[in-house]
């Protein structure tokens, strides 16, 4: 499985860039022909279409705040992390991938400083799941941008040889990905433009960090056995944090994400004391 993983990474080319910088250019001819390249130019051009979503994904207040769970790296990565194990070439790229969209993320909203939807929109009139979240970081979603960090490389990793299946991979994981991110407009924290150009910057971030782990051998070490008692307290770590989020709040993503750990957990010690 890992060979034919880093053999699917192998031969990713460097067009895979052109269709992420298209939507992006089109996306700010679209806001330059609203004359919507101001911060209020950009809110008030999508208020309308937020509204809508907002209001009917949020119909469904348990499934969008389980869902939008994904967006947080240590919980969408609590379900992977036995792929170290059986898949390594996997995480090196994640590895390099997640700080690479960290960096994106914490940039990009520095220099927009977006105001979200509760910092600017009456609170009242719209709806709004779990907490409340003001502040001058909506774009871009830093949610988005992990969830599709995350697929993109799974998305290569397993990607099928025959071209029918390939399409409905693709699809599928695309699908799953415009699911996910767009919880955040259903719990009133994002406008759809933040998820979308987040989404379009994931993409770019999980391709960059295939290229990354491609030509530097960073995270090789993850695959050394001697090494695994540092995933091991790091799982033991997220075990007792997940606990103390079940806690304070009693959903069911937590307790599948608490599951997997658990898996992992005995996977890791069974390998790592195993002759």
């Amino acid at each position: 499985m890992n060979t034919k993983v880093a053999d699917n990474f192998a031969k990713l080319k460097r067009s895979l860039f052109l269709l992420p910088v298209f939507f992006i250019i089109k996306i700010i001819l679209f806001l330059f022909s609203k004359d919507a390249l101001s911060i209020n130019g950009y809110i008030q051009v999508q208020k309308d279409c937020f509204y809508f979503m907002n209001y009917y994904l949020g119909q469904y207040p348990n499934i969008e705040y389980n869902l939008t769970q994904f967006g947080d790296a240590s919980i969408f990565l609590s379900f992977l992390i036995i792929l170290i194990i059986y898949v390594p070439k996997i995480w090196e790229s994640l590895l390099s991938a997640l700080l690479v969209s960290a960096i994106f993320s914490k940039v990009l909203k520095d220099i927009f400083l977006v105001p979200r939807p509760a910092e600017v929109l009456d609170n009242n009139s719209f709806i709004i799941i779990g907490k409340t979240l003001p502040g001058f970081s909506s774009l871009p979603s830093g949610h988005s941008i992990t969830v599709f960090t995350i697929l993109t490389i799974l998305m290569f990793a397993f990607m099928p040889k025959k071209l029918n299946y390939k399409i409905l991979w693709v699809f599928l994981i695309i699908i799953t990905g415009l699911i996910l991110v767009s919880t955040r407009v259903g719990i009133g924290a994002h406008y759809p433009l933040d998820v979308i150009i987040g989404s379009i910057i994931g993409y770019i971030s999980g391709i960059t960090g295939i290229f990354i782990s491609r030509k530097y051998k960073i995270w090789t070490w993850i695959n050394t056995k001697k090494y695994y008692p540092i995933f091991i307290v790091l799982i033991i770590t997220c075990c007792i944090t997940l606990i103390i989020k079940i806690v304070n709040e009693n959903i069911i993503v937590y307790y599948l994400a608490l599951i997997c750990l658990f898996v992992s957990l005995y996977k890791f010690i069974h390998v790592y004391i195993k002759k």
